[in-house]
């Protein structure tokens, strides 16, 4: 079987169409990758793409992409509500078909080498590919965002793993290999930033809430929406189901509602079919029971 690798840049645009679509064509045009989905948001001004293919595929590609993104996007004049380090902020590299985990840190440092040496871009490596324990959570080395990497690369903890200092106007880049995250958020009937804000403070791991959950309030300008913004990063941990209704028992305590939600990005399917299996309390429920569960490692 080919060895397939799936990529999930955030790039630090998502207002000017011309932008997105030079970084498109840049994906789609490479060998041997398949752009799946893609997303841009205004008020969080951020562009996610979703694409697989080969190693080598994967690495052409995102090399490419970057190029765009370190060429075309300006931090110093950028606005938008998520958090950013980088015009291109993000870069995870997950292991989808007969490739380790092992094999994706290693294509890590060899993109993020190149990255640096050709395009002047300091990268902060993370997940499985971090260089120090301190480094393998992407909120950490984010803190701070864009404004502060100066002072930031200053201190030895926070020195990049390539490179010095911050590039002018596309400042810094984290890559690393990671297991799938699911990338959720939920909208709330309510304007009011305070509330989100609260109820992410509650459900994040860090603050003694749900285990592998990060969590933040955001506020949706052009939809007069307050949002709570998930990163699930072990769905086998933590369920779907558990981060959507703890979050609708939060807001009900406070008089208010869940209206809708959203998925950004891809997300393996078993997570939505356990969510499914939870709602509808199913007795000695195994993902096992579900056809498509078999269909890899079925021959005919």
């Amino acid at each position: 079987m080919n060895k397939i690798v799936e990529c999930i840049p955030n790039f630090s645009e998502g207002r000017d169409s011309n932008i997105i679509k030079e970084i498109e064509e840049a994906i789609i045009n490479t060998k041997n990758v398949i752009l799946l989905e893609h997303s841009s948001d205004y008020d969080h001004n951020r562009s996610v793409f979703t694409f697989m293919g080969s190693m080598e595929g994967v690495y052409d590609a995102m090399y490419k992409a970057t190029s765009v993104a370190v060429n075309s996007i300006d931090l110093t004049k950028h606005e938008g509500k998520h958090p950013r380090i980088g015009a291109v902020d993000v870069i995870p590299l997950v292991p989808v078909q007969n490739v380790t985990m092992e094999e994706c840190v290693e294509l890590s440092k060899t993109l993020a080498e190149r990255i640096y040496n050709e395009l002047g871009l300091p990268v902060y490596l993370y997940e499985n590919s971090a260089s120090k324990p301190h480094r393998t959570n992407l909120a950490d080395i984010r803190r701070g965002e864009f404004e502060g990497l100066v002072e930031k690369m200053q201190s030895e903890d926070w020195k990049p793993d390539y490179g010095t200092k911050p590039h002018p106007t596309a400042g810094a880049v984290v890559i690393g290999a990671r297991k799938p995250l699911i990338a959720f958020n939920m909208q709330l009937n309510t304007a009011n930033i305070e509330i989100a804000t609260e109820i992410a403070k509650k459900i994040r791991e860090k603050n003694g809430g749900l285990k592998c959950v990060k969590a933040l309030g955001i506020m949706l300008e052009t939809k007069n929406t307050a949002q709570v913004s998930v990163n699930l990063t072990d769905y086998t941990v933590t369920s779907l189901f558990e981060v959507f209704d703890t979050v609708c028992n939060e807001a009900s305590k406070m008089g208010y509602e869940v209206v809708s939600s959203e998925l950004i990005g891809l997300s393996p399917a078993r997570a939505f079919i356990d969510t499914a299996a939870r709602y509808l309390k199913l007795e000695n429920y195994s993902y096992k029971k579900i056809i498509e569960s078999h269909l890899l490692n079925l021959e005919i």
